[in-house]
């Protein structure tokens, strides 16, 4: 892994429509960008963190801690456009793409994301995922579900539930979401970012749509690490009770 540079970046913003203001919602006595950009730049394969942003409060939050920052177009409606906006002059050969809204992210996540691509130089691109677990999840809109084929590539992304829990609601059939934390080849970024946006990807509202719609490879890889992504006001209390005895906290908070 030492032979690739790769950079994490968040794309964050305050216009969220379903939680306005979330990047800066305090957990634990830190703002939630504060426990993304810190939990990942534990990981010992990224070389450096930069929160992507169109806002100056959460520039200067981040900046303010001692992070690295810079402002984007808030002309972007999707985030990984926003991620490639603020890859394109930054030296690196892997961008990961963590969402500003996964404050339980682990660094042993990131390296499971980075292992497929050091280890075939065909793929450009590899996407988290991990079981769902309760059902107001798998119905839920704001939770991303996917399904894959026999090689773990994925085939689909759905706000909807996926696979179709009415024909095979007992037979245990895995479920899945995806968690918003992506790895880009630099240059694949770059291109996924000149490439139109899709039927689909508009219809689901999921940046990936895009990729998979123009014939491109998104190799998911399963992790069972416990997370919370914070979609809505609700779900803060949930990534507090989940980060109260995380061990990592005590470590980035010193």
């Amino acid at each position: 892994m030492s032979t690739y540079q790769t950079v994490a970046v968040i794309p964050a913003r305050m216009a969220s429509t379903r939680f306005p203001g979330k990047p800066l919602v305090p957990i634990l006595g830190l703002p939630m960008i504060e426990h993304v950009r810190r939990r990942v730049a534990l990981a010992r394969s990224i070389s450096r963190v930069v929160v992507a942003t169109c806002d100056r409060e959460i520039l200067e939050v981040v900046r303010a801690s001692g992070g690295i920052a810079v402002l984007t177009s808030p002309a972007h409606e999707r985030c990984t456009d926003r991620v490639a906006e603020a890859a394109a002059n930054t030296r690196a050969d892997i961008i990961v793409n963590v969402q500003g809204d996964e404050p339980c992210v682990w660094p042993e996540m990131l390296e499971a994301l980075l292992a497929p691509l050091v280890a075939d130089p065909t793929l450009v691109c590899t996407n988290l995922m991990a079981p769902i677990t309760r059902e107001m999840d798998f119905q839920s809109p704001n939770v991303v579900k996917t399904v894959v084929n026999l090689r773990g590539d994925a085939l689909y992304f759905s706000r909807e539930p996926i696979p179709s829990g009415r024909k095979a609601p007992d037979a245990g059939f895995p479920k899945y979401k995806q968690l918003g934390i992506v790895a880009f080849r630099a240059d694949f970024l770059q291109t996924f970012a000149r490439l139109s946006p899709t039927p689909l990807e508009i219809i689901e509202s999921v940046d990936m749509m895009r990729a998979i719609e123009h014939g491109y490879v998104v190799r998911m890889v399963p992790c069972d690490q416990q997370v919370v992504g914070v979609d809505r006001a609700e779900d803060v209390a949930r990534a507090i009770e989940l980060l109260r005895n995380d061990p990592l906290v005590a470590q980035y908070r010193r």
